[in-house]
């Protein structure tokens, strides 16, 4: 077996979510999940099928967000993982819809960070074991960080 890291190529604001799946239906429930949820975003979705012809389907509104999915799935090469690539909205505004998705058995992230996906290769396939998410934690939230966190979530509209 081998260990391997493969950083997600993406713009450095642009959000995605990675995550695991069962069935090759996925890709089209999905896309349906995301359009039924938030019609106004945009998004690409690339997925490894993992059985007989082991091709990266692929769903999406946009072109480019479509091929930037596409690029990312197939870098990974893990079964049945998923990524979605996306703009105009936010992982938080589809994400409880995508993981009501009868086929989708994990998200290992949901983010804007630099990531990088933890691999294991063995010759069977590839196995997405965990992700790098961002950097490790520099201090300890003070008082005044507390205020300009919450400032922010209102400022966003995340709270009242």
């Amino acid at each position: 077996m081998e260990l391997l890291s493969v950083r997600i190529e993406k713009p450095e604001e642009m959000n995605f979510i990675l995550g695991h799946s069962h069935f090759i239906k996925t890709v089209e429930d999905l896309y349906e999940a995301i359009v039924q949820t938030n019609p106004s975003m945009r998004f690409g979705i690339g997925f490894c099928e993992a059985s007989q012809y082991a091709l990266v389907r692929w769903a999406g509104n946009d072109r480019a967000l479509i091929d930037l999915a596409v690029k990312n799935a197939y870098n990974l090469a893990a079964g049945h993982s998923f990524i979605i690539m996306m703009e105009d909205g936010f992982p938080i505004s589809i994400l409880n819809t995508i993981k009501q998705v009868p086929e989708v058995t994990r998200i290992f992230c949901a983010t804007a960070n630099p990531t990088e996906v933890i691999l294991a290769e063995t010759e069977q396939g590839r196995a997405i074991l965990g992700v790098v998410d961002g950097m490790k934690s520099k201090g300890i939230e003070t008082e005044e960080d507390i205020a300009v966190r919450k400032q922010f979530l209102r400022t966003i509209g995340y709270k009242l």
